[in-house]
């Protein structure tokens, strides 16, 4: 193997977001510009000479490309064994548990997540820890620093390896494995739940669902597990075949971007009891009964609730976490079960030291992100899987399940509105606003309801001491409501303005109230504290979930 050093020049902007680096495919395939912040990544770690790496990704456009640079960077970087996924597919829950359970340094992961792909959309890539969870903040801020001085990164040169052939090649002293991308997922998965109750549920003629994999990575992972060991009917999954531009769809699963799904779920023809969907890596999901969409917020609290249906949960839940946008419907369970319930900041990262250190069990993010202590990513079909259990044992209706949840709990009447690409300056100006405002916000005054107390979320992590500051503006009302402003990293175009609108119900016979209508007057108290239509032009949101 004859490695080879290439001279080079720093790429502006290769910060790394909660999720890693995310920018559009014809900027990753710039000359350098990928290799630059691999070497970066290599660079920040120590010890990993001689030890294995896991590869893989979401099957997007420019994924192959990607995979067969990092090999013949991973070769010069002096990796002893590199795991990739047959085919370049690795989901980011399965690359999690293979990190986990072989025991590897770390991995890369390339993904833009729940992001359209395509030659003129986007692309990612992030580093994962050997706990299998993302970087924390201390590598990722010493990988962007490297990324402004560096100037050369190595490689090796070699043939493409045959990513379609599932067994052993090498690069040099480097040994490449391409391995089933589901086996050890679904080793995983099996061992949580209780299969043979689910399989029942799928065989009966009256139960029928749908997996929609939205032509992205967990159509493999919901064939192989929903309809090969659990019996689920073939067609089962649809739209699941990976594809590097997703159909041309928005792997995004909420009621805009999966909307099919939600129509075959209110037709009352269509049979179904249950449907599901995922996104483009697999570690989002959406839960739908029939005519009836669960939010991600209520799901994880009900999952909470039910902790005792579940085998490998029975036995108790040490805490569980939720990020602070997240409605406070999981405080709520956690309260009665007598747990500690975390509020972290928005980013799996900030689970993972809660989750190595015992401090929690199930964590959930409004972004349609659920997960537990079984890997160090949320998890898609893990969610679908946790719901299917819980609905084998209850023998109840998905709206059934959710309605007993609010009767006994209240309803947090929640909903997230996504302004998206907003021009960064006009974004900026909006958060920095509300930022100078917020100590003369308390006491403020609209359609009856009154501002108790306002700030700039930070937060302390238990386990370690660290401090992360600005994580979004949080306006608390006094009857409990709430308004939570936050500038989204998981773009990569302008600025996406995320507005947060939560609303406490107790009474039972206010819960059918429509959701937008039952936040009306927040949605109207936000325009006038954030000022968002002066601003940004923008007279309405263009994602409501």
């Amino acid at each position: 193997m004859s490695i080879v050093t290439v001279s080079t020049t720093p790429f502006s902007g290769q910060k790394p977001g909660t999720s890693g680096l995310r920018k559009k495919v014809k900027v990753f395939s710039q000359p350098g510009y990928l290799e630059n912040f691999v070497q970066c990544i290599f660079d920040s770690l120590s010890g990993h000479q001689g030890k294995t790496l896991v590869l893989g990704g979401d099957g997007r456009y420019f994924n192959d490309v990607a995979i067969q640079t990092i090999l013949r960077m991973s070769a010069a970087a002096g990796f002893g064994r590199v795991l990739v996924g047959c085919n370049g597919i690795l989901s980011t829950p399965a690359a999690s548990a293979v990190i986990r359970k072989q025991q590897a340094f770390g991995g890369i992961i390339l993904s833009a997540s729940h992001n359209p792909g395509g030659p003129d959309d986007d692309f990612g890539i992030k580093y994962n820890m050997g706990n299998g969870g993302p970087a924390n903040e201390t590598f990722t801020d010493a990988v962007y620093k490297r990324t402004q001085e560096i100037t050369a990164y190595r490689t090796s040169e070699s043939p493409d390896i045959d990513l379609g052939r599932i067994g052993d090649t090498r690069i040099g002293d480097m040994l490449i494995s391409v391995i089933d991308p589901v086996a050890d997922y679904a080793e995983l998965l099996e061992s949580l739940f209780d299969f043979e109750r689910i399989a029942g549920l799928l065989a009966r003629p009256e139960f029928r669902m749908r997996f929609d994999a939205m032509h992205a990575v967990n159509g493999p992972y919901g064939r192989a597990i929903l309809e090969g060991r659990l019996g689920a009917p073939a067609g089962t999954v649809v739209n699941g075949i990976p594809l590097p531009d997703f159909g041309g769809g928005h792997p995004d699963p909420n009621p805009v971007y999966a909307a099919e799904l939600v129509s075959a779920l209110a037709d009352p023809d269509s049979g179904l009891s249950f449907g599901a969907a995922s996104d483009g890596d697999g570690d989002r999901n959406m839960i739908v009964g029939r005519n009836f969409i669960v939010s991600p917020s209520d799901s994880i609290a009900i999952i909470a609730a039910n902790y005792k249906l579940v085998p490998a949960y029975a036995k108790g839940l040490a805490g569980v976490a939720r990020s602070m946008p997240t409605s406070c419907a999981l405080d709520r369970v956690a309260a009665e079960l007598g747990i500690s319930c975390y509020e972290t900041p928005t980013g799996w990262k900030y689970f993972g030291n809660l989750l190595d250190a015992g401090k929690a069990t199930l964590c959930g993010e409004e972004s349609a992100g659920t997960g537990s202590n079984h890997v160090r990513e949320k998890d898609g079909l893990w969610a679908v899987l946790f719901w299917l259990n819980i609905l084998a044992v209850r023998d109840e209706p998905v709206e059934q399940i959710v309605r007993e949840h609010w009767r006994h709990f209240g309803r947090n009447v929640y909903s997230r509105h996504d302004y998206e690409g907003i021009e960064t300056a006009k974004a900026d100006r909006l958060v920095n606003e509300l930022r100078q405002k917020l100590p003369s916000l308390a006491g403020m005054e609209s359609n009856g309801l009154r501002v108790e107390a306002a700030d700039d979320f930070c937060y302390t992590d238990p386990v370690d001491g660290s401090r992360s500051e600005k994580q979004g503006i949080r306006v608390l009302l006094e009857n409990g409501s709430r308004m939570v402003f936050r500038l989204s990293g998981t773009g990569t175009e302008g600025a996406t303005l995320r507005v947060y609108l939560e609303r406490y119900v107790a009474d039972p016979s206010l819960h059918a109230i429509p959701t937008q209508d039952a936040l009306k007057p927040l949605i109207e108290f936000a325009e006038t504290v954030a000022r968002i239509s002066e601003i940004t032009g923008r007279t309405s949101p263009d994602v409501i979930s």
